[in-house]
C-alpha cells in the first residue's frame, strides 16, 4: 500500500528525477545507470561492476564534502582497488583519467584541475 508521503512525492516530482537508486545511495539529484552508461558510450568504456563501485566511491566523497580535493578522491578510490592494484588498475578502468572521466560518470563535477591536458588527466 502506498503511503501518503508516497503519494505527495509522485506530486512533487512526477518525473520520478528525485528517486535514489538503492544501490547508489550518494547519488546526485538527477543522476541515473542510464546517463552513465549513455556517457560510458560517448567515452568508449564497456561498464563493469568495478566501474559501478568506482562511481560509487566518487559519489561518496562528493556527498562527505561539496567540492573534495582531488587526493582525496584518488586515494578513496587507490584505497577500494587496492587488491586489484590500485591506482595502476583505476587507471586501467579509466584511461582518459579517472578523475575526470568516474566523475563524468559520476554525475558530478572534475575537481578543479583534473580535466586540464597538463595536469590530471590522460589524453
Amino acid at each position: 500500500m502506498r503511503t501518503a508521503q508516497d503519494i505527495l512525492q509522485d506530486i512533487l516530482d512526477p518525473a520520478g528525477l528525485d528517486k535514489k537508486d538503492v544501490d547508489f545511495p550518494n547519488a546526485p539529484k538527477g543522476w541515473s545507470r542510464a546517463a552513465a552508461a549513455e556517457q560510458a558510450d560517448r567515452l568508449a568504456l564497456a561498464l563493469s561492476d568495478d566501474h559501478w563501485e568506482a562511481i560509487r566511491v566518487i559519489q561518496a566523497c562528493f556527498a562527505e564534502e561539496e567540492t573534495p580535493p582531488s587526493r582525496r578522491i584518488s586515494d578513496a578510490l587507490e584505497a577500494t582497488f587496492a587488491n586489484k592494484g590500485g591506482r595502476r588498475f583505476v587507471f586501467l578502468l579509466f584511461p582518459g583519467g579517472p578523475l575526470a572521466q568516474g566523475c563524468a560518470l559520476a554525475g558530478v563535477d572534475a575537481p578543479a584541475g583534473s580535466v586540464d591536458k597538463s595536469f590530471g588527466s590522460v589524453r
